[in-house]
């Protein structure tokens, strides 16, 4: 080999190593919060009677209309809901905006489901997974809820609330798995959403809102 090659490839090599180590450390991660809240995702008529179940917020669209993720997730809140499982829906989405508002959005479509009003609550500061379960004890007073989105969403949901010292369970959406480039972008973005769950927990950071 040219020795004038060596410089360049030994720093490549590098390079290289680092990512090689950052990837395995991401998916050990991943797998670390699968193990720790997989016995806690059931399905409907599985999951033990809770007071709330909360729904997180997805992406509404212009006009209001909840996107097809957000519907899934809100359409097992009804399930739960009518089998008697919770008492209660709490709708935690980004809702401050008279522009962009995925809590109303959320409300008028379970309206329309005939779940009726009294039965909602809306927290219009769930900025994020975990400004949702943080104000969900710190703002409503819940330590013992269900949480509702799609599958792959669920282990760093359950992990943040186990966390933050509520007893959580998981169910979970996967009806929109059809929607393959989609669902796959999410399952990806949990990997590296991980991450963030670590530095929120750890850093103890205050809800936002």
């Amino acid at each position: 080999m040219n020795p004038r090659h060596q410089p360049v490839l030994a720093p490549l090599g590098v390079v290289a190593g680092v990512a090689v180590a950052g990837l395995a450390g991401v998916l050990a991660l991943g797998a670390t919060v699968h193990l720790l809240t997989r016995r806690r995702i059931v399905a409907v008529d599985r999951v033990p009677p809770a007071p709330v179940a909360m729904v997180l917020g997805a992406e509404v669209y212009a006009d209001g209309e909840p996107s097809r993720f957000l519907r899934a997730r809100l359409d097992l809140a009804a399930d739960l809901y009518r089998a008697g499982r919770v008492q209660r829906l709490l709708l935690s989405g980004d809702g401050q905006s008279r522009f962009y508002d995925e809590t109303g959005g959320m409300r008028d479509y379970l309206l329309r489901l005939g779940v009726p009003e009294d039965a909602l609550l809306l927290d219009p500061a769930g900025f994020d997974t975990y400004d949702s379960c943080l104000r969900a004890r710190d703002v409503f007073g819940l330590h013992r809820l269900v949480v509702v989105s799609q599958r792959y969403h669920l282990p760093r949901a359950l992990a943040i609330c186990r966390a933050l010292g509520v007893d959580a369970w998981g169910v979970g959406d996967e009806t929109a798995r059809s929607s393959a480039r989609t669902w796959g972008h999410g399952t990806r973005r949990e990997l590296a959403a991980n991450l963030k769950l670590v530095w929120d927990v750890l850093s103890r950071r205050p809800a936002r809102g």
